[in-house]
């Protein structure tokens, strides 16, 4: 069992709580955001035509006091649209069975998708298909939003083709509509394995009576057109019609329930709690991520019992990697401990994420990371190939992965730590997290040196004071753009959570992953000695 040596008495434990509970509270904020949907006139009109928010609909929809770990809440962050990209996402239990859910939130106009939004539903299909859990589809939405068509239209078939991949790879598709799916929207119950409509309420056409006259000279109501009981009696689309939204979601509760849904992955062991709170996590990331910290004290906070076995632990001290428990479940841990990789964490990470292979282990990586050392002594050690190789491992791993960013992700150890451009099952943030191609000090340095370097070749006179304003703008945009609420908004992760949630969320997902049988063993390009 790891013994913490974490002084939480002390002034930096309380100095460095204090400033995690700020951003926590900033994050508090954003969430509010998103949860307020359209606003307090939109909600109202919504509630005025007797209709359910999107929240509400899950909430019904979900087991009674069972959890929804919702994803990407933050989606559209720090752009024009609203916080949450008018649809809420994430995973929660129906009748005992883990699902991917996706509700349109049409107090955002109308729940018309916008870019965010697009990025967003594509997430969470891409989740449902690799870890196999049905996909339930609560529909009230506008189609496209039409001004920004050029940026949804083209990529947005992958919406449809998505329920096609699910449904062929026998992952159930369920679509409950509760409003409008016009246009494109249409396909989203058209290839669904299993619709349920809304009497007065649902209605489903690829054109609305304006665009039929506009096509076509012909006269059509909203009802005959596209309404729930036409596609329940006549067109067939509807295969079961509900007399009311609390009707539908008890249908759709019992489609899962006749799924006889079976988990295809490991059971977990019998669970232990850790040894030491999850409050502590509050006070343990400095507010500098220039100063380092150990984490196994934050492993001892997440993992079961508090046990760790770890692994090569004299050797490549730069990075912590070992066994553990999580919610009963076998994970490999990585976690930076100072930061920086050298030629032997490198080494150490490949040989490890191997063997977590050849187990069938899934890993967690703890990201705390200003990537890979480099200097001349560094270069020539072979610190590129050194890189490499753990890179190979990383890709080429086929064991789940789960990533959470403590503090620093900079440049190529991003990569080598599970990025989101590795496909990580998961990945989320802590308020303490930044990530970059390198440090916003470090970035104004280079294209300070750059910029003498290019004076200097062309005999002119260097501009210090034009310098000083150029490194203080690139600074502050480069530290603004590395903060987790700009990340997050372009779904860098699946969402910020809070510190004292790692465990819970941690634990939701490794059952999540379970639903999927266990993958197969990994081949491996060659690895440069």
């Amino acid at each position: 069992m790891i013994r913490s040596a974490l002084d939480t008495g002390g002034e930096e434990y309380r100095r460095r709580r204090a400033a995690m509970l700020a951003k926590l509270a900033d994050l508090d904020a954003e969430h509010a955001r998103a949860v307020a949907g359209g606003g307090e006139k939109y909600v109202e009109r919504h509630r005025r035509r007797g209709k359910l928010l999107a929240r509400e609909r899950i909430e019904l929809l979900l087991d009674p006091d069972s959890p929804f770990l919702e994803l990407s809440p933050l989606a559209a962050w720090g752009s024009d649209f609203p916080v949450g990209a008018s649809v809420v996402t994430g995973i929660g239990v129906v009748e005992g069975v883990e699902c991917v859910v996706i509700a349109n939130d049409p107090t955002v106009r109308g729940g018309a998708s916008n870019p965010w939004t697009l990025k967003k539903t594509l997430r969470a299909a891409d989740i449902a298909l690799r870890n196999r859990l049905p996909l339930v589809n609560l529909v009230e939405s506008g189609g496209a939003d039409l001004p920004t068509q050029k940026e949804i239209f083209i990529p947005g078939g992958r919406v449809f083709r998505d329920l096609a991949r699910l449904s062929a790879a026998g992952v159930p598709t369920i679509a409950l509509v509760f409003g409008n799916s016009t246009a494109g929207g249409a396909y989203v119950p058209g290839m669904s394995d299993y619709v349920v409509m809304v009497r007065e309420r649902a209605k489903v056409f690829l054109g609305g009576p304006p665009l039929v006259r506009m096509a076509t000279g012909e006269e059509a109501d909203d009802e005959s057109l596209g309404g729930a009981e036409m596609h329940a009696r006549v067109s067939g689309l509807a295969d079961y019609l509900a007399e009311d939204e609390y009707d539908a979601l008890r249908a759709g509760r019992s489609i899962v329930r006749s799924l006889n849904w079976r988990k295809r992955g490991v059971e977990p062991y019998p669970v232990l709690e850790p040894a030491y709170p999850a409050e502590e996590l509050l006070g343990i990331v400095p507010e500098d991520l220039r100063v380092p910290f150990d984490p196994r004290e934050v492993i001892a906070r997440l993992v079961d019992g508090s046990a760790f076995e770890e692994f090569k632990p004299l050797y490549g001290t730069s990075l912590v990697t070992g066994w553990a428990r999580v919610h009963g479940y076998p994970v490999g841990v990585l976690a930076n401990a100072r930061g920086v990789l050298f030629s032997e964490e490198s080494q150490k990470a490949a040989q490890f994420i191997q063997l977590a292979g050849q187990s069938r282990t899934p890993l967690l990586f703890l990201q705390n990371t200003t990537g890979y050392m480099v200097g001349k002594e560094y270069e020539q050690g072979g610190i590129i190939k050194h890189g490499a190789m753990m890179i190979n491992a990383v890709s080429n791993s086929t064991v789940p992965h789960l990533t959470v960013v403590m503090g620093a992700s900079y440049g190529a150890g991003n990569y080598g730590m599970c990025g989101r451009a590795y496909d990580p099952r998961f990945l989320f943030s802590w308020p303490s997290a930044k990530s970059a191609v390198m440090g916003p000090a470090q970035l104004a340095g280079v294209l300070s040196i750059v910029g003498r370097a290019a004076a200097r070749a062309r005999g002119q006179e260097y501009d210090e004071e034009a310098d000083a304003a150029m490194r203080a703008m690139v600074e502050s945009q480069i530290e603004a753009e590395s903060l987790p609420f700009f990340l997050s908004g372009r779904l860098y992760d699946d969402g910020v959570i809070d510190p004292r949630d790692t465990r819970t969320v941690l634990g939701m997902c490794l059952s999540a992953v379970n639903s999927a049988p266990v993958p197969p063993a990994a081949g491996y390009g060659v690895f440069r000695p």
